[in-house]
């Protein structure tokens, strides 16, 4: 049976055949992507309640729409801010949750639900999901000329930009950043208005029932039905210039463009701003459709940008912020060399250990398992990226570990004369149940990585998945094709005549025969040295003879490994080397938009004086278009808040550029709050230090957080610390005079609503153009409503009546009341305080977070430890009903580990139950058991001497390490259980079994080890720890395989006998 491609010749070609051209053409197809894609676990609702305090928004928004949503059971975490005027509300599923859509469409229905309770004048919430991950390209359209940009133009050029990309093939959504609103605004001075006796509100809904943009019935005949329209809707600036407006008790009236200035222009002020290149500009950015490969469809869209640049009028760029295929491509072509290099060296290793015949076949099982693997994962819908190519460079000195004990098993068969078919028949069924078992143990290795739930699963997952398949493919090529190229390469050379037997070929116990072959060259055979045989075969003969001695120096360096832990520095996920970092800039609370482009622009300068940048583009009022997979954005209508994408010339520079920047911006502006950020690695966090302080009251949970950000202020390494609660809002408060206001015919509502309506603006009517709507607003002119002076000199409308008159001005207009015009301060007081500036909740508690920054390249875990040894020296203590927990990144971390290690446990059984039924033995498998708990103190000892910390990386490769390190192990102590001789305790058969047994084993060791040398030479901190603990753990456990596993089985077997 397992010689059945040895026999059918055409069998062996056509699968060959096959899998070449199955896995060339998946290749091919398979999506590109930088990184994994992580499923959408989060959204976000936002309600606007304009005018409302934070307190009134907590209340009457938030609290509202939290109720709802607590019957979803899916939902891990709600965490609110209520601002000023705005709730916030992000929602974050269980990490378990896979399937989110269902579950995102109840959520939908349970906000919903909450929109009827919501006060008058809330907005409806607005869901949306937060997308994990980064836009495929930024581009900007910028305004170059030197006057003012003329936004309508910006505007229309970015839409029909964006439809031109929208049409592209694979183009899943395109989003716009900087685009400020459009309005018609209708500006009157105040005494104008005072003159007529109206109030904005009037004239606004006088200019509304001059739009006839509403049906005037159908007439309908014996023959036809005639629409009917009345003609007059405003569609101009000069229409709405005509509208007449009445005033006065004898109805008069006068043009409007008589009293007001009537222009089209943007809302002031605008939500949000780009400044792209220091340009004013407005920003488009693409996310790509997960299915598609992104360096085709980025050339697509850079030929249609190009077309669209040759239509630009003068004055406007068209400019590419950020194009990721670039870095995809990069990355690709970078693991790809990589992956090429480790095969090379291990075809090398090969070469020099069993000779060139043996290193074709098995170089073979290379490609042959990378071509299955690429197959394998365009079936399974695996995109190509860092993660899944790296899960192959891992692999790579484990895809031909089965390769090498079976060529080397075929080889000494047909070596010893046998017939080509009977010698893979014997040592298939010889080593089938051993190659099982290894490849068995080291997938249930890998899989508690590819079952880790959550972001961090589905970020490091398909390297487990891709080694698992890797296995597998290796596995199958073993035991099919390998030993039949090997048969018929070895026959073709005529390997019993020509080629020598290895000079440690194995000792039959029972058949002492010796041949004789001619000598032959190391290309031939591999690498032997009869001197170094001697000095092996003495230290085996010293060891063996003396078991006890063999076990107790074997525990030695796993003992320094384990001891060395707890020096190991802690860190989740190491920072991202890229050629990129982001600055958050954050003013004061009452920062108004304009005096925050006026210090972006300010910083934008500071930056470029270094030479490492080669551009600063600047986002603010809002959060940055997401150029990294797992910036944290989320803040919008923040006028004091600016994001920034900082490129530079090379990844070398962002190390030693950023803290110089950090320092700078810190002196240059002292009244912000900046913080400059490298790219991390792995799941998204706010800050890498938090803690949360929970509790009801806010003055007192300000307080606490206030004596943590002092503490967390003064530990080493922090550059900045934020509270959710630490700032105050500056707010007008108005004192009316109620009885005052009584007489003069108002009450507090009206006043409110008179004062509203005059500095924010009423809505009248609107212009339609083309395909836009343009809203008509009535406000009065700036100078009345920005100078904080004149707030009390606004004029009220009072109406000499009744008190208990409820008309609207209009009905008033049209009585025959008395209109009186009275300032406010006649009626009221109006003072300055200060005022909370948001109040969060995580879970419907109120929560005060305190957050630390740090500086780059400093592990949080190091000053996270620092920080809890001050909070204890000083005594911190909560009063009753109070609580606290720590986030960022130990949370993170703590999270992602605790999933990793929840399915150990059934891992370590199901490789247990495995070793015990390939080798019939508890025992047994208890020795394969401690070998591959020491190799982990191996690998733990490979990491300190090289200076690396415990990251998430290293216990990935930590518990990858444990299946990797015992496969040759298993193949010595099933030699061992299959020689008579070595059952009966007898250590000098032992030791010919493993003499036999060292080539393959130190091939395979230095095989893998080599496979990992493109890791370590890749640089940077992410792939390195992994690399050196595996690497590190397998060189450890080659000598264990060696010396401790015959030592252990001498020992067990004999007393046994006794």
């Amino acid at each position: 049976m397992f010689s059945l491609f040895y026999r059918n010749l055409r069998l062996l070609i056509l699968t060959l055949v096959l899998i070449i051209f199955w896995g060339l053409s998946s290749y091919q197809l398979l999506p590109r992507l930088e990184d994994p894609e992580l499923t959408p676990r989060a959204a976000r609702v936002t309600t606007f309640l304009p005018g409302a305090n934070p307190y009134r928004v907590e209340s009457l928004v938030t609290e509202k729409i939290e109720e709802e949503l607590r019957e979803i059971e899916e939902i891990e975490t709600l965490q609110s801010t209520s601002r000023k005027g705005i709730s916030n509300i992000v929602i974050e599923l269980f990490d378990e949750i896979k399937e989110v859509d269902e579950v995102w469409s109840r959520i939908r229905d349970k906000v919903a639900d909450a929109s009827p309770q919501l006060p008058p004048g809330a907005t409806e919430p607005e869901f949306e999901n937060l997308e994990a991950k980064a836009y495929a390209l930024i581009v900007a359209l910028t305004w170059e000329q030197d006057n003012n940009p003329n936004y309508a133009i910006l505007r229309r050029r970015a839409e029909s930009l964006s439809d031109r990309l929208r049409a592209l093939g694979g183009t899943e959504k395109v989003e716009i950043f900087g685009e400020p609103d459009e309005e018609i605004a209708v500006e009157i001075d105040q005494a104008a208005l005072a003159t007529l006796g109206l109030s904005a509100e009037d004239l606004s809904r006088q200019i509304q029932a001059s739009d006839a943009k509403v049906t005037a019935g159908q007439l309908r005949g014996n023959k036809n039905d005639l629409a009917i329209e009345i003609e007059g809707e405003l569609d101009s600036l000069d229409r709405i210039r005509q509208i007449p407006i009445r005033f006065g008790d004898r109805a008069q009236f006068v043009r409007l463009g008589d009293i007001a200035q009537v222009k089209k222009g943007i809302v002031q002020p605008p939500s949000d701003i780009a400044i792209v290149s220091g340009r004013p500009a407005i920003a488009l950015a693409v996310f790509v459709q997960s299915s598609q490969r992104l360096d085709r469809w980025a050339d697509r869209a850079r030929n249609s940008l190009d077309e669209f640049r040759q239509q630009l009028p003068r004055g406007l760029e068209l400019q590419t912020v950020f194009d990721q295929s670039r870095y995809v491509t990069a990355r690709l072509n970078n693991l790809i060399f990589n992956l090429m290099l480790g095969g090379v060296l291990v075809f090398s290793v090969t070469l020099f250990i069993m000779g060139w015949q043996s290193a074709i076949v098995i170089g073979l099982s290379l490609p042959l398992s990378g071509l299955i693997l690429f197959g394998c994962m365009r079936f399974l819908g695996i995109p190509l990226h860092q993660m899944s190519i790296t899960g192959l460079i891992v692999a790579l000195g484990l895809l031909i570990d089965n390769a090498i004990v079976v060529v080397d098993e075929v080889r000494n068969h047909l070596v010893r004369g046998i017939k080509p078919i009977e010698a893979i028949e014997k040592s298939i069924r010889y080593l089938a149940v051993p190659l099982l078992a290894s490849t068995l143990t080291t997938v249930l290795a890998f899989l508690p990585i590819v079952l880790l739930p959550g972001g961090s699963g589905e970020f490091v997952g398909t390297i487990g998945l891709s080694v698992i398949i890797a296995l597998f493919s290796s596995l199958f090529l073993a035991l099919t094709i390998i030993p039949a190229l090997t048969a018929r390469l070895y026959r073709s050379n005529r390997l019993d005549s020509q080629i020598n037997a290895p000079q440690d070929s194995p000792i039959n116990a029972n058949n002492r025969k010796q041949k004789k072959y001619r000598r032959s060259s190391w290309w031939q055979v591999g690498f032997s040295h009869p001197g170094l045989t001697r000095i092996y075969r003495w230290t085996l003969k010293f060891i063996l003879a003396r078991p006890v001695l063999g076990i107790l120096l074997a525990f030695v360096l796993p003992a320094i490994g384990f001891s060395q832990f707890p020096n190991l520095e802690e860190q989740f996920f190491p920072p991202a080397d890229r050629d990129q970092f982001q600055i958050e800039l954050e003013m004061p609370s009452s920062g108004a938009l304009k005096e925050t482009r006026s210090r972006l622009l300010q910083a934008r300068q500071l930056i470029l004086r270094h030479p490492e940048v080669t551009n600063v583009h600047w986002f603010g009022g809002q959060s940055a278009p997401a150029f990294y997979y797992n910036i944290v954005g989320g803040r919008e209508a923040a006028a004091n808040y600016g994001q920034a994408l900082v490129q530079l010339n090379s990844v070398a520079a962002a190390k030693t550029l950023i803290p110089i920047v950090q320092s700078e911006l810190d002196a240059a502006f002292p009244e912000a709050r900046i913080i400059v950020r490298q790219l991390e690695q792995g799941p998204p966090f706010n800050a890498p230090i938090e803690m949360r302080i929970y509790g009801s009251d806010l003055q007192e949970l300000r307080r606490l957080g206030e004596r943590v950000r002092r503490e967390l202020a003064l530990v080493a390494n922090v550059t900045h610390t934020r509270a959710n609660l630490s700032e105050a809002l500056p707010q007008l408060k108005l004192r009316l005079d109620e009885d005052e206001v009584r007489l003069a015919g108002l009450d507090k509502t009206s006043v409110a609503r008179q004062l509203e309506t005059s500095l924010e603006g009423a809505v009248g009517g609107s212009v339609l153009e083309f395909t836009e709507e343009l809203p008509v607003r009535v406000l009065l002119s700036a100078n009345n409503r920005s100078d904080l002076s004149r707030i009390g000199s606004l004029d009220l409308l009072a109406v000499g009546e009744s008190l208990d008159r409820q008309a609207s001005p209009t009905e008033q207009n049209n009585s025959t009341n008395s209109i009186e015009v009275i300032p406010l301060s006649a009626v009221g007081q109006v003072k300055l305080v200060p005022q909370l500036a948001a109040i969060a909740r995580r879970n419907s508690l109120r929560v005060n977070t305190v957050q630390a920054f740090l500086q780059a390249g400093v592990l949080p875990a190091s000053v996270l430890s620092e920080f809890q040894q001050r909070l204890e020296q000083s005594d911190f203590q909560l009063p009753p009903g109070y609580s606290f927990e720590f986030g960022g990144e130990d949370a993170e971390r703590d999270g992602a580990v605790g999933g990793l290690l929840s399915t150990v446990g059934i891992i370590i059984v199901l490789t247990i139950a495995s070793l015990v039924l390939s080798l019939g033995s508890f025992r047994l498998a208890s020795i394969i058991a401690i070998v591959g708990f020491c190799s982990i103190g191996l690998g733990l000892l490979s990491l300190w001497l090289f200076g690396f910390p415990f990251g998430f990386m290293a216990i990935i490769g930590s518990i990858g390490l444990v299946g990797i390190a015992i496969n040759d192990s298993i193949v010595v102590l099933a030699a061992l259980k299959a020689d008579p001789a070595a059952r009966q305790g007898n250590y000098k058969a032992a030791i010919e079994i493993v003499v036999h047994a060292t080539r393959h084993v130190i091939a395979t060791t230095l095989t893998t080890t080599i496979g990992f040398v493109p890791l370590l030479l890749d640089g940077g901190g992410f792939w390195p720890p992994l690399a050196v603990i595996i690497s590190g753990g397998i060189g450890g456990a080659t000598l264990l395989a060696l010396y401790f596993v015959p030592s252990a089985y001498l020992l067990l077997v004999r007393r046994r006998r006794a």
